[in-house]
C-alpha cells in the first residue's frame, strides 16, 4: 500500500494484553496518504477554585492533583504580584490544599496547622522549611506506592525553596526530598538536597514508577539559555542518578516553563506529558491588540517578559521517559480574547489526571485535570477542570475518502480485539489480520470483518467466524485498519 511512514522493526513486539495509544507512530508500519495523525483538545468546564481568600492571591500556580483512596487532593503554590517591587512576593507564597469527593467539586479543608493573620483557620499546608523556606516555591505531592516504603514516607514530593542563585549565566538551586506520613504533616526526609544540578525553579516532579520498578523526577534548567527539562532516576528517592536532557525529535525547539509527566494510569508503559510552552514575544500591534492592555504595559515596565511573553499548553509522550513525541500544536490555546488567558502564566496544566463523570446522562467517563487562568491580575488566580474523551490524546484518522494503516509485528495474549474509536454515521472501521509475511489470515481479512461503526471506549472487533481470536495467541501477527470518516485512539488484545 502506498505509504506516508515506514519503519523496519528488528523484533516482533510483545504487546500482551498491554493497551496501547496511538499517542505516536511508535506501533505504526506505515500508512497511506490520506491517513494521518490527529491531536484533540479539552473542553473547558466549570471553575474548580477560584484564590480568592486571603493568603492566596492572583500568582496562584504549579497545581497538583492525586487520588488517595475515596479522595481527591489538590496542592498548589499561592503568590501575590507586588508592582513595586517588581513581581512576587516570596514571602506570600505557600502550599495549600483542596479536597474532593468527586473530582468536580472543591472544598478547602480548615487544617489549623499554620497562622496566618492570627487566625490558623486556613487550608495552608507548608510554609517551607528553614531560612531556604524549602517546599514553599515549587512542591509537587505524591502518594508512594512502592512495595515496603516507610509510613513516615508514605507520601513523598521533590521540593526547593527561594534560594536562587547566579552562577555565570545559570539560575541555581537545590532539591529536597519531603516526606509525610499523612499527606498533610511534612517534613524533611533528610537534611541535605538530593539534588544540586538544575534550576529547580520551575514544578519539579519525581514519582514511583511501578512499570519499571524506579523513582522518576523531571525538572527544569536552562541549556544555551533556553528552558528544557532534565530528568533522573533513583531507586531509594536519595541518590539520583546524572541528570539528562529530554529528547523530542522531529519537534520544533519550544521553551518548555513546566512538563507534567505521569505514567498514564491505563497504560502505565507509556509516559504523558502536558508542559507549559513559554513563548518570548517582542512588543509589536500585535500585544497591543491583546487583552488588559494597561495592565500589561505596567508589567512590561518592570519587565519586557511580563507584558509580551505568553504561554500556553502542549501535550507529549514517551515509551522510555526521555525521548518524547512532542506536538508543535497546542493541547490548550489561550482561546478567544478573554481577559484570562492571554499572559505568561496563564494555561499552565497540572500535575495529574483523573475520571470523573460525564456531565451527559449515560455517557462514558471522561478525563479531568486543571489549568489555570487570569495570573498576574485582578486578586485572584482561576483554576479550570478542562475534560477529555478517556485514551483521547491523539488518534489515527481518516476522512471519508478512507485510508489505511499498518501495525508494525506484534504477538499478543488473550482472546478479543478491543478498540476505543469513533466514527460517523456513514464512516466505519475494519480491521484485517495478517501473518508475519503480510498475508491476510484467513478468516480475519478485510472483508472478513463486521464493520465497526459507533463511539465508544471498548468495542471488542468481529468477523464472520467470531470474535475468539485465542487461536492465535502468541504468534506474529499485524494489524491492518482501514478507516473512513473515523476515529481510532486506543487497542488492546483481552479477554
Amino acid at each position: 500500500m502506498p505509504t506516508q511512514h515506514h519503519t523496519t522493526y528488528d523484533a516482533i513486539y510483545d504487546i500482551g494484553t498491554k493497551r496501547e495509544l496511538f499517542v505516536d507512530d511508535w506501533l505504526i508500519e506505515a500508512r497511506e496518504e490520506s491517513v494521518t495523525h490527529r491531536l484533540h483538545h479539552p473542553t473547558p468546564r466549570e471553575e474548580a477554585l477560584v484564590t480568592d481568600r486571603p493568603w492566596e492571591g492572583n500568582m496562584c500556580g504549579y497545581v497538583t492533583v492525586f487520588q488517595d483512596g475515596d479522595r481527591y487532593r489538590m496542592t498548589y503554590r499561592t503568590g501575590r504580584f507586588n508592582e513595586v517591587r517588581g513581581g512576587q512576593q516570596p514571602a506570600d507564597c505557600v502550599v495549600c490544599l483542596a479536597e474532593s469527593a468527586d473530582g468536580i467539586h472543591w472544598e478547602r479543608p480548615e487544617l489549623g496547622l499554620f497562622e496566618y493573620q492570627g487566625s490558623r483557620r486556613n487550608n495552608i499546608l507548608v510554609v517551607g522549611e528553614g531560612e531556604q523556606q524549602i517546599g514553599s516555591h515549587a512542591f509537587a505531592p505524591f502518594l508512594d506506592t512502592r512495595p515496603g516504603v516507610e509510613l513516615r514516607a508514605r507520601y513523598k514530593a521533590a521540593a526547593n525553596g527561594h534560594s536562587f542563585r547566579r552562577l555565570g549565566t545559570k539560575l541555581r538551586s537545590e532539591l529536597y526530598a519531603m516526606c509525610s506520613p499523612d499527606a498533610i504533616h511534612w517534613s524533611l526526609l533528610q537534611p541535605e538536597p538530593i539534588m544540586t544540578e538544575g534550576a529547580f525553579d520551575s514544578q519539579n516532579l519525581a514519582f514511583w514508577d511501578a512499570w519499571r520498578g524506579e523513582y522518576r523526577a523531571y525538572f527544569r534548567d536552562f541549556q544555551e539559555g533556553r528552558r528544557r527539562i532534565l530528568t533522573a532516576t533513583s531507586q531509594d528517592f536519595i541518590h539520583w542518578s546524572d541528570p539528562a536532557w529530554l529528547d523530542y525529535p522531529g519537534a520544533a525547539d519550544h521553551q518548555l516553563y513546566t512538563n507534567q509527566v505521569l505514567p498514564y494510569h491505563r497504560a502505565p508503559h507509556i509516559f504523558v506529558g502536558f508542559p507549559s510552552r513559554y513563548v518570548e514575544r517582542t512588543w509589536s500591534p500585535s500585544i497591543d491588540a491583546l487583552p488588559e492592555l494597561e495592565h500589561r504595559k505596567m508589567r512590561g515596565q518592570l519587565h519586557p517578559r511580563y507584558g509580551a511573553a505568553v504561554t500556553d499548553g502542549l501535550f507529549m509522550s514517551s515509551r522510555d521517559g526521555e525521548r518524547f513525541h512532542l506536538w508543535d500544536e497546542a493541547f490548550i490555546r489561550p482561546g478567544p480574547q478573554l481577559q484570562r488567558n492571554w499572559a505568561y502564566g496563564d494555561n499552565y496544566q497540572c500535575w495529574g489526571l483523573w475520571e470523573t463523570p460525564s456531565d451527559r446522562a449515560g455517557a462514558p467517563p471522561e478525563l479531568s485535570f486543571i489549568s489555570t487562568e487570569n495570573y498576574w491580575r485582578d486578586t485572584f488566580t482561576v483554576f479550570r477542570r478542562f475534560t477529555l474523551r478517556i485514551d483521547g490524546f491523539a488518534s489515527i484518522n481518516a476522512t471519508y475518502a478512507g485510508g489505511a494503516v499498518l501495525t508494525r509485528p506484534m504477538t499478543f495474549a488473550g482472546s478479543r480485539l478491543h478498540l476505543n474509536f469513533a466514527t460517523s454515521a456513514a464512516g466505519g472501521v475494519w480491521v484485517e489480520l495478517q501473518d508475519a509475511a503480510g498475508q491476510p489470515i484467513p478468516g480475519f481479512s478485510r472483508d472478513d470483518c463486521y464493520e465497526v461503526i459507533g463511539d465508544e471506549l471498548d468495542r471488542v472487533v468481529a468477523w464472520q467466524g467470531g470474535s475468539d481470536l485465542s487461536a492465535l495467541a502468541g504468534t506474529p501477527i499485524r494489524l491492518k485498519f482501514t478507516l473512513k470518516d473515523a476515529d481510532l485512539y486506543a487497542m488492546r488484545f483481552g479477554s
